[in-house]
């Protein structure tokens, strides 16, 4: 079972809570070669400071309970907690391998890290806010992005240089399926029914559609070269979908299972975050070491942040619905 540090280190605290105040309105960039996170002021687009995370971190997401933010730090093989409003340090779990991308179920009863290095998935009870490893399942060649069904019964992942998709069954921690796909799978999303699965193809230029039940191959939607990775609207209808080589964004309905709309953003755009009035759609654009802000009525880059070097995690606590 993974332990928690008893002793936080002290200039790590200090430097966090100096660098912000308690209020609702910050982003967290993780900045992956840099092994540290910028934080930016939402309303003035300010960065208000960077401050240390651990070794290189990747990906980041809220406890189900909104009251804390972790940030997995996938070669520092453990787990940064903070205040998801102030960033303030809360504590570091310890002996998490390898944690790449990170997910809670549902029901809240399952936490999911890729071991993107390590080439397998592990699968954490979640309770009281605890974690305790269930099962270490060993899969292919760098698995990837994770997604989950409305009942919480089974996650999907993606494994990235072996061109497959795996259901695993949660209760059993056993492997359901797994099929073969386009080049580079990355992202994955399902859809607000139930039935499909969307999956960007990094290492083409469309998302694949599979059938939820046993990852029939069904469409291709054509998106833009690098498609990555996905963002609900939080209108329970469509999504965003980064294309990273393309440098554009385009919107899915998911209904229709059709491209609605696809518009530029720059230099090889990655995670995303909408806030909640859903005016602003941003972006880490990974090449260019920078943040850009999109203005969703336009469609037209409001401001560009700099941030650290290879930015790709991305949160503010005041988003837009995940659905």
């Amino acid at each position: 079972m993974p332990r928690r540090s008893c002793l936080a280190p002290l200039l790590f605290a200090l430097a966090l809570s100096a660098a912000a105040s308690a209020r609702a309105d910050i982003a967290f960039v993780l900045n992956s070669k840099d092994d540290d996170m910028t934080l930016i002021d939402t309303t003035t687009y300010q960065v208000i400071k960077r401050v240390p995370t651990g070794k290189e971190p990747h990906h980041l997401m809220p406890t189900p309970d909104n009251k804390e933010l972790i940030i997995a730090n996938a070669a520092g093989n453990d787990l940064l907690v903070v205040d998801p409003i102030t960033g303030e340090f809360k504590r570091r779990i310890l002996r998490i391998p390898d944690p790449y991308h990170l997910g809670f179920s549902p029901d809240q009863h399952w936490f999911v890290i890729t071991a993107n290095r390590l080439d397998r998935t592990d699968i954490y009870r979640y309770e009281n806010g605890e974690f305790s490893l269930a099962k270490r399942i060993p899969m292919a060649k760098t698995t990837s992005h994770m997604a989950f069904t409305p009942d919480s019964r089974v996650v999907f992942i993606t494994v990235q240089e072996s061109d497959q998709v795996a259901a695993i069954d949660l209760p059993t921690q056993t492997v359901r399926w797994k099929v073969g796909t386009g080049r580079q799978p990355a992202g994955i999303w399902v859809t607000p029914d139930g039935k499909h699965l969307l999956v960007g193809m990094t290492g083409e230029d469309y998302v694949e559609v599979l059938t939820v039940a046993d990852g029939q191959r069904i469409k291709k939607l054509v998106t833009g070269k690098g498609a990555h990775n996905f963002l609900p609207r939080g209108d329970g209808r469509h999504v965003f979908l980064s294309n990273r080589v393309d440098n554009t964004i385009s919107i899915i309905d998911m209904k229709s299972l059709q491209v609605v709309e696809t518009f530029p953003v720059p230099n090889g755009p990655d995670d995303m975050e909408l806030k909640s009035d859903g005016s602003e759609l941003w972006v880490t654009s990974r090449w260019i070491n920078r943040v850009s802000v999109i203005d969703l009525q336009t469609k037209k880059l409001k401001h560009s942040i700099r941030v650290g070097r290879s930015p790709h995690g991305l949160y503010f606590h005041d988003h837009a619905p995940r659905r």
